[in-house]
């Protein structure tokens, strides 16, 4: 797989009126709140396939990019990202790049200092990158982006006893001390569970693909949806072959009242086309997915009108990416609130809770933390949750039909 898709052209959204740069910080029960102001909204599908940016680039890379500092502050802080590598993957670490300079521009007087590294897209680049920023002093570490570089990473970081807030999406390699800052199909797959179960569709058939995004969405929709009190009636994988696991399903239908389909947008289409020649009128069941359906192919096709998948709530990156927009000339990848956020979070942990700033304690704070693309919490297994809204497809694109959470439960 290649790392994370460049977003090529913005969805149309209309323009937010955004928080002033006082109130990129407040308190959300006693745990930092970062906020966000305007901009567009992009497809979240367009890049975040979430196990894109497990495997570097297959292109040769280009020379290591110098490190270079942001800030005066004395609390040091790395980033550490694949500034260097080949074709996507080099883009988008220049845009959270960016998006991580912007976050310490607008924080009022913060106390910290960026360390930018280059890992250039490979495990090796990343421990050593690492190990030149523990020697400078660095007190935590934001990234690596590549699932393969963060364990280099943490090798280093735990010998200095820091924590590491990494960008990879593949959960498997999080754990105590290293926290995953991104967007984890778990999140999509309880919100939209919790959702779907809220509204009384409790017997539920399943669709996923046979790959490790399948493997990661199967163990997470069979423990939600027993928890909500529903039944699994009618599950498959499906590969190349759609038709004979869209037959086996469609056959089950009779018993469902809603049928979820965890794929992106080329391939939910697909399904949905499989289903159709099989038999099935998707009309009159609900349809339920993840936030890989954020993709205009989805809001294009009939068959998937009305469907429901969990998503941040987009007003969140539609704020952030007008300024973005309008400091950098560009648009930011849909990746870039995720270094904006974890700057943010630094920088206001380092403002606010002394000398434990970065300890685990701190970092799990059952209350969690606001950013741009909602609340999120870190998990003691380094994993996270998120506060999702609930999206319905419609030809216009996804509008909202339940809000992001205000706040976490217990």
């Amino acid at each position: 797989m290649v790392g994370p898709r460049y977003p090529k052209s913005p969805v149309p959204g209309p323009l937010m009126s955004g928080a002033t740069r006082r109130s990129a910080l407040g308190l959300l029960l006693g745990a930092p709140l970062l906020s966000a102001c305007a901009g567009v909204q992009q497809s979240l599908s367009q890049f975040s396939n979430p196990f894109s940016s497990s495997t570097p680039p297959a292109q040769p890379a280009g020379p290591p990019q110098q490190a270079t500092t942001a800030g005066t502050g004395g609390v040091k802080v790395a980033v550490i990202l694949p500034l260097s590598a080949a074709g996507n993957a080099g883009l988008a670490a220049q845009s959270m790049r960016n998006a991580a300079e912007m976050a310490l521009a607008e924080f009022q007087n913060p106390n910290i200092q960026l360390l930018i590294k280059d890992d250039n897209g490979s495990p090796q680049g990343a421990q050593a990158a690492a190990q030149q920023a523990v020697d400078e002093g660095a007190e935590i570490i934001l990234g690596p982006l590549f699932a393969q570089s963060v364990p280099a990473v943490a090798q280093v970081a735990r010998t200095r006893g820091i924590s590491v807030i990494a960008f990879s999406t593949d959960s498997s390699i999080a754990g105590r001390g290293v926290y995953l800052l991104s967007f984890l199909p778990e999140s999509d797959v309880n919100r939209i569970v919790e959702y779907s179960a809220s509204v009384g569709k409790r017997s539920v058939a399943v669709l996923v693909p046979d790959n490790a995004y399948g493997n990661v969405v199967e163990a997470a929709v069979k423990a939600a949806v027993p928890r909500r009190g529903g039944r699994i009636v009618a599950f498959e994988k499906y590969g190349a072959d759609r038709a004979t696991p869209a037959r086996t399903v469609a056959q089950q239908l009779g018993s469902a009242d809603a049928l979820f389909i965890a794929d992106d947008g080329d391939a939910v289409v697909s399904v949905a086309d499989a289903m159709t020649a099989a038999g099935a009128n998707l009309r009159n069941i609900q349809l339920l997915g993840t936030g890989l359906w954020d993709n205009p192919r989805v809001y294009a096709n009939a068959s998937l009108q009305g469907g429901l998948y969990a998503a941040p709530d987009p007003a969140g990156f539609r704020a952030f990416s007008g300024r973005y927009r309008t400091k950098y000339g560009a648009e930011p990848i849909r990746t870039a609130t995720l270094a904006y956020d974890a700057v943010a979070l630094v920088a206001a942990l380092a403002r606010t809770q002394g000398t434990t700033r970065f300890s685990s304690d701190v970092l799990t704070n059952p209350s969690g933390f606001a950013g741009i693309d909602g609340l999120f919490r870190f998990r003691a297994d380094g994993t996270n949750e998120r506060g999702l809204a609930v999206m319905k497809v419609t030809q216009g694109g996804g509008v909202a039909v339940a809000g992001s959470p205000k706040s976490f439960g217990a």
